[in-house]
């Protein structure tokens, strides 16, 4: 089964949504329930409307548009333009900030000019609906929802949702990863990977300094609950009956979550599995140590553009670590970062033991293999034996 990466891409996974409508308050009931017919509405839509290409070369230049309120993206009337200064409406701001953030990452670190990487421009929609509890990308624009005030906040006021959802436009512009089981779920990752990512950049922080949460601003304080999504450990960003109990994500495919391939089921769990790259990209980023857009990064980038639609965790892994020996070299401390992460979630790299990894990186002079001890131990004593046999030939000479 094939799907398009060209769709309506939430940040919100429809289990969460599902879990709101048990409630007993009967307002958070109704908003919910609203939030996942507004989706089911957009993605059918999406189905049948045309992509349109947006690309000029304007370098992301950013237009931001009121909704107030309203689900018709055509009513919307422009609030501010790229060389307009801040207004009034701080979701205004925040947004024409969030997008402004992402796309100088995109472009400073990486490179990319745009979300198609020739200038498209960057059109935000605030305020859409009533109590709207998403945001989303939709291939053409970034919408936000205000939250409902009692679970979910403005959804503006996050950069991570913000660089997440136009991540998906960079996804879609090169790999084109289909939406379900795992190509989907490794769409979400590659969201979530450079939604932290971005976050950090913004914020000056290491690797190590990094909640590496998802989300965690979107939620009201009233709600016991980290975040959307953890990266540093999938499965533990919320345990809360409000949401549906424990955050469900796995760290590693020996608890992949087998799930129908259905919308009602989030597309084969894309949302749900993506804890699994997601653990692997935080480990390389730990392991490598320092800034997490610079090796990490770049790797995860290059490695999708290198990707196909089908292109599954296997898949991935394997590129990633060939890009790390392409960029940083065979055996480089990167591409032996890369190779232990995924490892750590259970995936191996085809074709790649540790001991052939070792190996390279000595015959690199990127470190000593462990292996290779034995043999240098043997020459050393060879050379000793024969320095042994030149003294006493020596000795045996003077007397």
């Amino acid at each position: 089964m094939t799907r398009s990466g060209r769709s309506v891409n939430c940040i919100l996974p429809p289990h969460i949504l599902r879990a709101l409508l048990e409630n007993d308050d009967r307002e958070i009931r109704r908003t919910a329930l609203a939030t996942l017919a507004s989706t089911s509405r957009l993605r059918g839509e999406r189905a049948v409307r045309p992509i349109v290409a947006v690309a000029a070369p304007a370098g992301g230049r950013r237009t931001i548009s009121d909704c107030h309120h309203s689900k018709q993206l055509a009513q919307a009337t422009v609030q501010r333009g790229e060389d307009d200064p801040a207004v009034t409406d701080s979701s205004v701001n925040a947004a024409f900030e969030g997008l402004g953030t992402t796309r100088d990452f995109y472009w400073q670190v990486l490179q990319r000019n745009s979300i198609d990487g020739k200038g498209m421009r960057l059109n935000g929609y605030v305020h859409y609906g009533q109590a709207f509890n998403n945001a989303f990308w939709d291939s053409r624009e970034m919408v936000f929802g205000d939250g409902d005030g009692r679970v979910f906040s403005d959804f503006t006021g996050a950069l991570d949702v913000i660089a997440h959802e136009l991540t998906h436009g960079v996804t879609e512009h090169t790999a084109g990863l289909e939406y379900h089981v795992q190509p989907g779920a490794l769409n979400e990752s590659v969201s979530d990977v450079f939604g932290s990512v971005v976050k950090q950049w913004k914020l000056g922080q290491t690797a190590a300094e990094a909640d590496w949460l998802i989300g965690a601003d979107i939620f009201t304080p009233g709600v016991d609950a980290d975040a959307l999504r953890s990266m540093k450990a999938p499965g533990t960003a919320y345990d809360t009956p409000l949401l549906g109990g424990k955050d469900p994500q796995p760290d590693r495919m020996s608890n992949f979550v087998q799930l129908p391939d259905t919308d009602e089921d989030d597309n084969g769990g894309v949302h749900i599995n993506s804890g699994i790259p997601n653990k692997a990209f935080y480990l390389v980023a730990t392991g490598i140590g320092g800034n997490s857009w610079e090796a990490p990064g770049v790797i995860w980038y290059e490695a999708l553009k290198a990707s196909s639609p089908d292109t599954d965790f296997q898949a991935f892994a394997d590129t990633t670590f060939a890009k790390a020996g392409q960029l940083y070299g065979t055996g480089s401390p990167e591409q032996q970062a890369v190779f232990g992460a995924w490892q750590g979630v259970e995936i191996k790299i085809s074709g790649v033991s540790p001991m052939s990894l070792r190996i390279s990186a000595t015959s690199n002079g990127n470190g000593v293999a462990p292996e290779s001890l034995p043999s240098r131990v043997d020459d050393l004593a060879s050379q000793i034996k024969a320095l042994t046999k030149e003294v006493n030939g020596l000795r045996k000479a003077r007397v």
